[in-house]
């Protein structure tokens, strides 16, 4: 079925609270290393979004049998693998998705695997996946985009990334879980995705240390039992929400959150105005009545400011008055939002991975979102404007937040998606 497009019809102050829903990047990995048991698998807290089909849909190709049994409860059952090999068919939807070679290398002691696709912005190579492989014991070739791995034994020894890489980390994790060998990695991601799918492995019997620190100790273990587990906030939401208040001048309350996780993006709206109250796990976000200023914002990898909050960031500078300056180093093609956002009357410059952005009062525009995070940069935009504005591309936003509108109006805004209208007979 057709998405319709997501109509705002903006200028309101936004008020009240909304829950946060559970990590989308920390269910995803969670899901993938269900695959490392035999045994049944509970998930709690899976937000119900195209990216969570998307890899219940390769999980289910590798041997997964899933159910959901709950809102947002998700039952999983891999008793064999069934196939080795993750088509491009599958594993082009999503670029996450490639982190599926290790654990099937890790149970089945081999796996061919397509290069991943997703978003439309820029590559992310999948080099330090590869060069861990190899480092710690795996044959790898690679032949018309598909890449083969293939162990002989236990993964063993040490590699050091060359670079922060998110992905890299998980898969390198998952693919030396399971075996009798020792692997340690150095430079290893302390994200929070890594850290929760690292929490939720040792919580089935896995021996992994090191989790938020840099050197990761994997101790390989014969098999994983079964059991439970919840998956933590999404912080890419929260501040997507904590900065929607902030663009619309509104005072919101946020539950369901980990306020460790956001220090970066609470920091950089104290700093330009924003009053943050912290109370265990509520943020109250108040923006109301105040003058805010310009910021410069740098993306760094976890703790600092995620690259997946840069465009909702831009957008909430393109309406201070003043000068700012984003710079987004770590996904330096994350731009997509730009254009768009020059439609609504946005003055923002751009030279390679900097924008230079003038504030301006933005105005309704039809707009079209081509990755998820642009199109949380158009929500805002949209919230803030007098008029209608129609957001097309909803596809998008699909794959990052659960019912979008539904929530939007629970904060007052008036946000509708309208039924796409049923063909006639004589179409």
């Amino acid at each position: 079925m057709q998405l319709t497009p997501l109509h705002i019809q903006g200028g309101r102050e936004l008020g009240g609270e909304i829950a946060v829903q559970s990590s989308k990047n920390a269910a995803l990995p969670i899901i993938v290393a269900s695959l490392l048991s035999s045994e049944p698998v509970t998930l709690h807290g899976i937000p119900r979004l195209s990216d969570v089909d998307t890899i219940l849909d390769l999980a289910h190709h590798i041997g997964t049998r899933h159910a959901w049994v709950g809102p947002n409860s998700l039952s999983l059952y891999t008793p064999e693998i069934l196939n080795t090999h993750a088509p491009y068919a599958l594993v082009s939807k999503m670029r996450a998705s490639f982190i599926i070679m290790g654990a099937i290398l890790a149970r089945a002691g081999k796996a061919t695997v397509s290069m991943p696709g997703g978003c439309a912005w820029g590559p992310r190579p999948v080099d330090q996946h590869v060069k861990a492989f190899r480092a710690l014991g795996a044959q790898i070739t690679e032949d018309g985009g598909d890449f083969a791995a293939e162990r002989t034994g236990s993964l063993n020894g040490t590699f050091a990334f060359e670079l922060l890489t998110v992905g890299g980390t998980h898969n390198a994790v998952l693919a030396a879980t399971l075996g009798d060998g020792v692997v340690v990695l150095e430079n290893a991601s302390i994200d929070t995705d890594v850290i929760d799918m690292i929490e939720f492995l040792n919580s089935l019997g896995a021996r992994i240390e090191g989790a938020g620190t840099n050197t990761l100790t994997i101790h390989g273990v014969p098999a994983l039992r079964g059991g439970e587990y919840t998956v933590i906030p999404d912080r890419i939401e929260a501040a997507t929400f904590m900065i929607a208040a902030a663009a619309t001048r509104s005072r919101i309350t946020l539950t369901n959150v980990r306020p460790d996780h956001l220090r970066a993006v609470t920091e950089k709206l104290t700093e330009m105005g924003v009053d943050i109250t912290e109370s265990g796990k509520t943020l109250v976000v108040d923006a109301t009545n105040r003058d805010l200023k310009p910021v410069n914002v740098t993306t760094q990898s976890y703790p600092g400011f995620p690259t997946d909050v840069q465009p909702q960031m831009s957008t909430l500078l393109a309406t201070i008055p003043g000068t700012s300056v984003v710079q987004d180093p770590v996904y330096p093609d994350r731009l997509t939002h730009v254009a768009e956002l020059h439609r609504m009357g946005a003055d923002i410059t751009v030279s390679g991975y900097t924008q230079v952005i003038q504030g301006a009062k933005l105005h309704a525009a039809p707009v079209k979102a081509a990755d998820l995070r642009a199109g949380a940069a158009l929500f805002i935009a949209a919230l803030t404007c007098e008029g209608e504005t129609v957001i097309d591309g909803v596809q998008f936003l699909n794959r990052g937040y659960e019912r979008l509108a539904e929530r939007l109006r629970g904060l007052g805004a008036d946000a509708r998606q309208p039924e796409p209208a049923l063909a006639s007979a004589m179409d």
